[in-house]
């Protein structure tokens, strides 16, 4: 077992640091908040009012996520067709896309100067708005929808081919196999599907901040930075930080115990070409939602591209601001996960639950605690930068955390005994053995977490000068000023940045790796 194993002796050093490091971003900035809190009081009917609001709509777009993806996910599971392989891949642009560059690609579909409601005007109708809580709403499904997809077709993909082939055989109707062979399947699948999306709603702060704001829309995030920004109130901000902890940790607790499962038993990984159900139906669910995520991005290119060349050299300089805090905010991630999963290795999988803290803590208390426990030695408006790289990495660790970990307990399983029996430990056990044969996970979470922080709009909104903003703020500055023109060009920048960065650091993992 990898248990047996000894690991890197490295591993307990930094390992131990980064822990203490966790506990201090998330439990201790929470306490430093509430300790420089003039007073505590209880929460309003405004407060209580984006608790409800912050469930309800995380709850409802975590179900219109999952019912819309089962049809999608279906379609692809049973279906081969030309650029299915691009369609996946696009299916997972979302997840890395600049929260702010989609809420403007939606704006120019949805909003009330989009192509919607320029065809609705022009067949006589009222426009849409897309402000408010349906707008949040239909930005959560924007980005979840993709991820529900792709976690329900793994469940769809772990049904062996072998029982659609005896289903065949048995002379199935599509009805019948939904009966008793699909439906079991989503009945353990969307449990865990619906919980994880609810969790990334819940802590939803860009999205609520553009698209959202006023009492019947506005999040716990969205209180939380408005308790700081334009109310200075601490207390305020340290009680609702805590009321997130709290509901963002029973909700990873309860995902915890829903599991995807492995499989409906065993098979020979054989592909059994299905022509069961509805091929219309099935092209429609797939024509709609790559209608629904391809629009937006092609509005960000079809409005960005003519104004490249117009765009001021401040939003240049945010641009190369965002590309260095991105780089080095991967690089920390990287550090920071592969020395907690070395740790996790020796002392067990308990260590490695202390990387998802950062899950259930809320970024705007994190640097908000960060900087009052620093600003009696230094200026907080120069720690801008590099407290929003630092709570970054710590909101991307769990991510890269997840894709490590597994890969780091496989290659001490087969190669930790002999690399005991060889003499290798420390620094040549980990250059020698693990990096090259982690090469993989490590650049997919560096750009993952490049992607993350370069579309990032979080603790840069309460302490950068506008002399230092970075790309998002920036372009966030030039949508609120209805400068629509700069906002579509620095919104392709940012696309592009994000993009590239996530695929030069993945590709780099992959490049001569070893698996």
């Amino acid at each position: 077992m990898a248990e047996r194993v000894q690991p890197v002796s490295l591993s307990t050093l930094g390992g131990a640091a980064v822990v203490a490091l966790l506990l201090v971003l998330t439990l201790g900035t929470l306490g430093a908040v509430a300790w420089r809190a003039e007073e505590v009081s209880a929460l309003s009917r405004s407060d209580w009012s984006a608790v409800r609001f912050t469930l309800w709509q995380a709850a409802l777009s975590a179900v219109l996520s999952a019912v819309c993806a089962i049809p999608v996910a279906r379609a692809l599971a049973r279906r081969q067709f030309r650029g299915r392989g691009a369609l996946l891949t696009i299916l997972g642009a979302p997840f890395i896309l600049p929260v702010i560059v989609a809420v403007l690609g939606l704006l120019a579909v949805y909003g009330r100067s989009g192509i919607v409601s320029v065809a609705l005007v022009w067949a006589g109708l009222e426009p849409v708005s897309i402000y408010g809580w349906h707008g949040v709403i239909l930005a959560h499904v924007f980005f979840n929808l993709p991820l529900a997809t792709r976690l329900i077709l793994q469940g769809w993909l772990s049904i062996p081919a072998e029982r659609f082939r005896l289903a065949q055989s048995l002379g199935f109707t599509s009805r019948d196999i939904a009966r008793h062979l699909e439906r079991p399947m989503l009945r353990e699948v969307l449990p865990g599907v619906v919980m994880v999306i609810f969790l990334i709603c819940t802590t939803s702060f860009a999205v609520a901040l553009a698209l959202g704001g006023g009492p019947k829309a506005t999040t716990i995030e969205l209180a939380i930075y408005q308790a700081f920004r334009f109310d200075f109130d601490l207390g305020k901000a340290a009680l609702l930080g805590l009321v997130q902890f709290a509901i963002c940790a029973v909700l990873a607790l309860a995902s915890l115990k829903i599991s995807v499962p492995s499989g409906q038993g065993a098979g020979l990984d054989r592909v059994v070409p299905r022509d069961d159900g509805s091929k219309v139906l099935d092209g429609f669910a797939i024509a709609v939602v790559a209608v629904f995520l391809i629009a937006p991005l092609a509005m960000i290119v079809a409005k960005g591209l003519p104004g490249l060349t117009e765009l001021s050299p401040s939003i240049l300089a945010a641009a190369w601001r965002s590309v260095w805090v991105a780089v080095g905010s991967a690089a920390l991630t990287v550090v920071m996960a592969l020395a907690l999963a070395l740790l996790a290795l020796k002392w067990g999988r308990g260590v490695e639950a202390v990387g998802y803290l950062s899950v259930a803590a809320s970024p705007l208390v994190i640097g908000t605690g960060l900087f009052i426990l620093t600003y009696r030695w230094i200026d907080p408006v120069l720690l801008a930068l590099p407290v929003t790289m630092v709570v970054n990495a710590a909101m991307s660790l769990p991510f890269t955390l997840r894709a490590l970990s597994p890969a780091l307990r496989q290659v001490e399983e087969d190669y930790g005994r002999l690399a005991t029996s060889l003499g290798l430990s420390g620094w040549a056990r980990l250059r020698i053995v693990l990096l090259p044969r982690l090469r993989r996970p490590l650049g997919f979470g560096a750009g993952l977490a490049a992607a993350l922080s370069m579309g990032d709009l979080g603790v840069i909104t309460l302490f950068a000068d506008p002399s230092r903003a970075t790309l998002p703020l920036a372009l966030y500055n030039l949508m609120t000023a209805y400068r629509m023109q700069e906002a579509f060009a620095a919104a392709l920048v940012l696309l592009v940045l994000s993009l590239t960065l996530f695929w030069l650091f993945d590709r780099g993992g992959r490049v001569d790796a070893d698996v």
